[in-house]
């Protein structure tokens, strides 16, 4: 997802450098088929295998322009996802995280923040859907260490909307049945426009609006 204005300044890297370069583009699963309903399997060896993986995902986000990228969307059963994804202060967070748990504020603590999402396994479709501004997400790095993160603004809707990946559930299952509907009605509109093999191959015309990553949480593409 790139930014419409101005790409915001780095922030923390969580991933070797070699790891988000050289990798190849794969196409995109979409909703519908069976791995991207499926709970994921836990990471459980983190090495040359993982790291192939995490270099081509890392091609096939940027191809896209998305801010995450979870493992279902290319075809892996793992559960895993690449992110390159600005906060709520505009800082840019470049990382993986593997078998990722998601810890929400609740009570006072709670605050919802409804906005538009969407997910590159469903190219064209933005429906509003409020979720926490606020998210802790633990797991593994690359290397199997333990890691922790808190998201705020976009980045905090970008780690529960890859988590959900891996559990097996898509952001158009939080929605209204008529906000679904409208959702599938956007994509279906405009879906012909993405070649099966996307973004192996770029899309075919350039007819809807940009929705790339912006210097705040205004607008969301992941996966």
């Amino acid at each position: 997802m790139n930014d419409d204005t101005t790409t915001p300044p780095p922030g923390p890297v969580r991933v070797p450098a070699k790891l988000t370069n050289g990798g190849t583009v794969l196409p995109i699963v979409r909703w519908g088929t069976p791995v991207m309903h499926a709970r994921t399997r836990p990471v459980t060896e983190f090495g040359d295998a993982l790291h192939t993986l995490v270099r081509d995902m890392f091609a096939t986000m940027e191809a896209a322009e998305g801010v995450g990228l979870a493992g279902p969307q290319v075809g892996s059963d793992l559960a895993i996802f690449v992110y390159d994804c600005p906060d709520d202060d505009d800082v840019r967070h470049i990382g993986v995280v593997c078998n990722p748990v998601v810890e929400l504020p609740e009570g006072r603590d709670r605050r919802l923040d409804s906005t538009e999402e969407g997910c590159l396994s469903l190219p064209g479709g933005y429906q509003p859907l409020a979720r926490p501004d606020l998210a802790t997400c633990r797991g593994q790095d690359v290397d199997g260490n333990d890691i922790e993160l808190v998201g705020t603004g976009l980045f905090a809707r970008c780690l529960q909307h890859e988590t959900d990946h891996l559990y097996g559930t898509v952001f158009g299952d939080r929605l209204t049945a008529r906000a679904r509907k409208k959702l599938y009605q956007q994509h279906e509109s405009l879906v012909e426009n993405y070649p099966d093999d996307w973004p192996v191959s770029p899309k075919l015309v350039e007819g809807e609006p940009r929705r790339g990553r912006r210097s705040s949480a205004s607008a969301f593409i992941a996966e």
